[in-house]
């Protein structure tokens, strides 16, 4: 078998097989296919596209070259969620607490904030001595004895995707559904998930932009794993406006703090709820949605989700003062009030604008060697639909200086769209695939 061939088989858009593709890989993860042979199949895949059953194999490959997690000796059935990135989203925060209190293991590896989309372990590391990098045994035994843990991606899982991405980055062949799809639920077989639930981002605010298009790439992912053996489920959600009301670090940890006390922006807990229910109701925590919404509402009122937080915050090394005492959260000095130039309907509140907005301040990263200020931030007080009178407050934004502060509240007034119509607000949900 030879890389070269393969690489024209696809270029030609036939059909590999199982073992071509387990040759490719195996040739990548041990040097022995150089990257520009890796890069020309990369952008035939690009190019001419691969089928489920083309694309599970690229999981699996990818999956096995390095260390899969057993978790069937923990529960038999673990649950993971995965956003594919949106601004304002720390859903996991609450989510997995919510889960984890109604008895049903939540074992997530996230990863970091690129681009103007937050990370879940940076927001996370806004709690003095939390701790992300956990080996494995400490992983295995924190999700058996208390039901949850989240976690940065361990280097023995999945290597080949890195690797992949590495060259996909620097050769054009990101936006391809088959290789986003297949480096997704590769990271989460590799982690030992049994049942996953996948929150697929649509809109200016996410990497996909279009229903469809969202679409598409939520039916490959499913059906990748189903036929890899796992229950899987996407939920296509909006990503037009920020989610909730905070963007940055600490500030949006400091939301799902509220939001576990009891006093959630209407949207976040809505989404919240929904990608809960969905996960009890693939781990057979509820024999229907109605059902599983009813117990996640119950567990997040009765304080028991609060309850399980904190314990996941201490055993994490966290400082469970901070998370008591939100107040004393580290945030940004300099806070500056933005508002209404005018009185109108807004149309849009444009979330990749005020998402780059929160990444200007330093919340965010361009390379993912970047350090990131998790102090900085914006919170939102609008969204599309509102009808918002002349000198109301818009956002707040928290900055490091006067001159930063000003600067983003030029950036943030370009993200509105005005008009004198009455708006529909926007739909949290559009789909459930799955």
């Amino acid at each position: 078998m030879r890389a070269v061939d393969i690489i024209i088989k696809k270029r030609d858009n036939l059909t590999l097989t199982d073992d071509e593709i387990n040759y490719f890989i195996r040739g990548l993860t041990e040097g022995s296919i150089p990257d520009y042979q890796v890069s020309a199949w990369l952008m035939a895949i690009l190019l001419n596209g691969m089928s489920d059953e083309e694309t599970t194999s690229l999981t699996l490959a990818m999956a096995r070259s390095g260390e899969v997690l057993d978790l069937t000796h923990i529960a038999p059935i673990v649950v993971d969620k995965h956003s594919t990135g949106g601004v304002g989203d720390k859903t996991t925060l609450v989510v997995g607490p919510i889960v984890a209190a109604c008895g049903l293991p939540v074992g997530k590896m996230s990863g970091r904030g690129l681009g103007f989309s937050g990370g879940t372990l940076d927001k996370l590391e806004s709690i003095p001595g939390f701790r992300v990098d956990l080996s494995k045994t400490e992983f295995l035994d924190q999700l058996e004895k208390h039901g949850i843990v989240i976690a940065g991606q361990s280097a023995d899982l999945a290597p080949a995707d890195g690797m992949l991405y590495a060259l996909r980055d620097v050769t054009g062949t990101v936006p391809s559904i088959p290789l986003i799809a297949s480096s997704v639920m590769s990271k989460k077989i590799a982690a030992g998930a049994h049942a996953i639930v996948l929150d697929v981002k649509v809109g200016n605010g996410a990497f996909m932009k279009e229903i469809p298009q969202a679409n598409t790439l939520a039916g490959q992912m499913v059906a990748i794993g189903n036929l890899s053996g796992r229950k899987v489920r996407a939920v296509i959600s909006d990503m037009n406006q920020p989610l909730g009301m905070a963007v940055g670090n600490a500030v949006e940890l400091i939301e799902a703090v509220k939001t576990l006390k009891g006093e959630a922006p209407a949207d976040f807990k809505e989404h919240c709820l929904m990608i809960t229910s969905q996960m009890l109701l693939l781990g057979e925590k509820a024999p229907d949605l109605d059902a599983a919404r009813k117990l996640a509402e119950k567990k997040l009122t009765d304080g028991s989700s609060w309850h399980k937080f904190r314990e996941w915050i201490q055993v994490q090394g966290g400082n469970v003062d901070y998370i008591d005492h939100p107040e004393k959260i580290p945030v940004a000095p300099f806070r500056l009030e933005v508002r209404s130039p005018q009185s109108g309907y807004l149309a849009q509140v444009h979330a990749q604008q005020i998402g780059e907005t929160a990444v200007e301040l330093g919340a965010g990263r361009i390379k993912k060697s970047d350090p990131i200020d998790l102090s900085v931030g914006v919170i939102v007080k609008v969204k599309v639909g509102d009808f918002v009178e002349k000198e109301t407050v818009m956002f707040e934004v928290l900055a490091q200086n006067e001159t930063a502060a000003l600067n983003a509240a030029a950036r943030l007034q370009r993200a509105l769209v005005w008009t004198d119509e009455k708006i529909k607000p926007l739909p949290l949900f559009y789909e459930v695939v799955g």
